[in-house]
This record gives structure tokens, C-alpha cells and sequence, in this order.
């Protein structure tokens, strides 16, 4: 940021001197009135539930209703309004955007936004766009929130009585040329670490499934594993469903009437689907139950292989390396002595797509514990699963480090990108003189 300077001078608001300091109110209009639609009730307008409004910008426009198919309760906008998300946490994780592209010009979505639209004659919808997603007003209005926990809502009112400061308009279509440029220089570098990420993780999934099926060493002979998914294995190993393999595959309990008195910050760890990660390893449990829990669950012993049975994080896994219990959508497998609890995690993780796709349907996708008993499993010798076992955790650690130092690149990137938005709205940095670069020019700064 210390190339851009500031302006050369600033009023009592903090605002550049030539900048207006104004309410909002008195340069948009909040939520307008779907009464000014001219459309008749078989034409087609876009429809935006929530999920349709990104984070810091853009809309999926993958749906149209016929006008006369949209109720009362949902939210009217146009093209150039811009829109806010105004409930907990899509507010403050920067859920909005600018409305380009509506099927007729028009849209109707989720009643949790609030519709900003400009005097053109004072605001650019872009530089207001900008301006909503910029961490000043995101801050300030997670501050006016109002209601309890996860329904919490910034009220109309904060946005009426902003005050901010609105630069001459041939200024602020300066800042949105500036801001689009640099933006989209940032999200290009992010969207390259972002795949690199992705890579990352497509090599460490097809390194397990690699070492759990194929072995370590690719010069040994192979042979039929007799399981069409599986293909051939090493001609060493053995082939073998679950129940061979473990002492039991049960799954856990909830104690009777759930409630705090259940729990205790220091009793034994109760899991959830909502508390398994990527991990080798379960961390903290979400819950741990107190002894009055305790004696109304089933517990397991550490080392018991914990594996989600259903929902959508259905065939996650990973090992309780302490005694523990969990809710009865985890099936535990505690495994006999011809297989190893690691093998068996890396083992279940590199066949997921499979288990997903074998789960039963009814309301949510199921794997029950005698499914999980008759599956697959291939069989090295116990030795040789421990060694595979330290190479994949070895491996993967190495990857995570690798996969910590991109995410920390993209977590600057990101800060680097919201503090330019918010000093250039907010009239921190002057970019007037701003002018998108020539390619010579570009060659220019890049070699200095």
C-alpha cells in the first residue's frame, strides 16, 4: 500500500477535503417498491435465493420464475442495484453484489438483502458496490447488528444514516477503473494459488490410493483382486471384506434426553459428523460428556477408527486417539490384528467416492455398519501396512506444509486486496492520476 499516497489534504470527517460528506440516504435509494415492475405476470425474471449472491461480488443467474409464480415475501431489485446480504454471518463474510444480466432487467430473491440503488447524478452503482464490500462498512455495520446469534441483521437505518464521503463522479469511475484492474490482478494470483491447492490435494488422494492398493514398490507382480473397482493388487496381499478384519463395526450413541447436563468440559470426548476433518486424527470433540453421560453411551478405545455413516460428510474418517463415544451417525470399527487403525483410515479415505456411492438413499445418502462390514479391503501383511502407513503420514505432512504456506500467500493476497478497496473508497490513497498500463509499460515495471 506505501505507493499510493494520500491526498493532499482532508477534512474534519477524515474524508478529502473536495470529497462530499453526506448520509447515504440522501444518495440511494433503499429497497425500492416492486409496484414500479411494468412487466405483465408471464414474462420471466431472475430469481436469487441466497446461495446465488457471491462473496465480494457477482450473481449466479441460473434461474428465471414468470412474475405471476413470485410471492410476496421475497425481495425485488433491477440491473445496477446493488445488493446487500443483511443477515449473520453472509453480512460480515461480505456476501453481496452488483445486479448485471437479470432476466428482463429484473429480479426477485431472498427477503435477507437489502437493495441499494443510486442517484446517478452522485453515485456511480459501482463505486457503491465497492464501497459496501469494503471492511469500513462491513465493520461499522457488523457493529449495528441487532437480534440474537445466528439472527442477527443489520437494520435499515445503519445504511440510511452512513455517513460517508462521495467523491465528483468522473473521480469515483477513476477509483472503480483502478479498483477493477487491481482486483482482478489479485484474483487471477489467488485463483492460480487456489489451484495449486487443488493440485496438491489431487496428488495426496491419488498417492493413497496408489500405496493402500498398488503397494510401494511398483516392480512386484500383480494379480486379480477379484473387485471390479479395485482391479489388480499386489500378488502378495489378500482381499479381504471388514468383518475378517475387525473385532466389531458398531456404531455410537446419544444419552437420552440431551442436555447440558450431559456435558462437561473435561469428560470424555462425544463425536459428531460436524467434528471430522481431512485428519488422520480427530482433534477436540465439539462435546465431551460427563459421567452421567458417559454411563447412557456406548464408549470405544483409542485407536477405534471412527468413519461418518451419514449426511454429506458420509464416508469421512478418522481415528479416536484417546478412549471416546460419538452420536449413532458414526460407525466404529475396532480392527482385530490383521489390520492396522492407520492402513485403515488411509485405506477407507481412498475408497470414499466408492462408500458414497454405495450408501443407501432415503432423505440423506447411509452406509449402516453392515454395509461397512462387507466392504473390500486389501491386505498387505501387518508389517507392511505399518510401513505404508508412516510413508503416507509422512507424505501428507509434507503436503500440508506445503498446502500452509499456499493458504497463507492467499490469506495476504485476500488482506492486501480488501485493504486496497477500503483505502480507496474511503479516500486513504489518491488514485486519480491512475490509467490502466500499456503492455511496454507493464514489461517496464516487471523488469524494474
Amino acid at each position: 500500500m506505501s505507493r499510493y499516497s494520500p491526498y493532499p489534504a482532508y477534512d474534519d470527517s477524515g474524508f478529502p477535503k473536495h470529497w462530499k460528506a453526506m448520509r447515504l440516504r440522501f444518495a440511494v435509494t433503499l429497497n425500492p417498491s416492486k409496484n414500479e415492475i411494468t412487466l405483465s405476470d408471464s414474462e420471466l425474471v431472475s430469481f436469487i435465493p441466497m446461495d446465488a449472491v457471491g462473496e465480494y461480488g457477482g450473481i449466479r443467474l441460473d434461474e428465471d420464475k414468470e412474475l405471476a409464480q413470485i410471492g410476496s415475501g421475497y425481495t425485488y431489485f433491477c440491473d445496477n442495484d446493488v445488493v446487500v446480504a443483511k443477515i449473520t454471518p453472509c453480512f460480515e463474510n461480505g456476501k453481496g453484489a452488483i445486479a448485471k444480466g437479470l432476466t428482463n432487467g429484473c429480479a426477485f430473491g431472498t427477503t435477507e438483502l437489502h437493495v441499494l440503488r443510486v442517484d446517478l447524478e452522485l453515485l456511480d452503482p459501482d463505486f457503491l458496490f465497492y464501497l459496501t464490500i469494503s471492511d469500513w462498512f462491513r465493520d461499522l455495520g457488523e457493529s449495528e447488528m441487532y437480534g440474537a446469534g445466528g439472527q442477527k441483521r443489520v437494520p435499515e437505518d445503519f445504511i440510511k444514516n452512513l455517513i460517508t464521503g462521495i467523491p465528483p463522479k468522473h473521480e469515483q469511475l477513476t477509483i472503480v477503473e483502478f479498483l477493477d484492474y487491481k482486483v482482478a490482478q489479485i484474483d487471477e494470483l489467488i485463483a492460480k494459488k487456489q489451484a495449486l491447492l487443488d493440485k496438491l490435494v489431487e496428488q495426496r488422494t491419488a498417492l493413497i490410493s496408489q500405496a493402500v492398493t498398488k503397494g510401494l514398490d511398483p516392480s512386484v507382480p500383480m494379480k486379480d483382486s477379484g473387485v471390479n473397482w479395485l482391479g489388480e493388487i499386489p500378488s502378495h496381499w489378500q482381499c479381504l471384506p471388514l468383518r475378517r478384519l475387525s473385532h466389531y463395526v458398531k456404531t455410537g450413541t446419544t444419552p437420552t434426553g440431551v442436555n447440558e447436563l450431559h456435558f462437561d468440559d473435561e469428560g470424555l470426548p462425544w463425536y459428531k459428523p460436524g467434528d471430522f476433518t481431512d485428519g488422520v486424527f480427530l482433534k477436540s470433540a465439539g462435546n465431551k460428556l460427563s459421567q452421567e453421560g458417559v454411563e447412557a453411551v456406548r464408549t470405544f478405545p483409542s485407536d477405534t477408527v471412527m468413519q461418518v455413516g451419514i449426511g454429506a460428510t458420509i464416508g469421512k474418517v478418522a481415528i479416536a486417539k484417546s478412549p471416546a463415544s460419538c452420536n449413532q451417525q458414526i460407525n466404529c470399527i475396532h480392527c482385530n490384528e490383521k489390520l492396522h487403525h492407520l492402513f485403515a483410515v488411509y485405506f477407507l479415505r481412498a475408497i470414499r467416492d466408492f462408500i458414497v456411492k454405495c450408501g443407501k438413499y432415503t432423505t440423506l445418502p447411509i452406509i449402516n455398519q453392515d454395509e461397512t462390514k462387507s466392504l473390500p479391503f486389501t491386505v498387505p501383511s501387518y508389517d507392511e501396512q505399518v510401513t505404508i502407513s508412516n510413508y503416507l503420514l509422512e507424505a501428507e505432512k509434507k503436503s500440508s506444509r506445503q498446502s500452509k504456506k499456499v493458504l497463507e500467500i492467499i490469506e495476504r493476497l485476500q488482506e492486501y486486496r480488501a485493504a486496497l478497496i477500503t483505502n480507496a473508497v474511503t479516500g486513504k490513497i489518491d488514485v486519480r492520476d491512475f490509467c490502466i498500463p500499456t503492455t511496454t509499460e507493464q514489461r517496464e515495471v516487471a523488469h524494474g
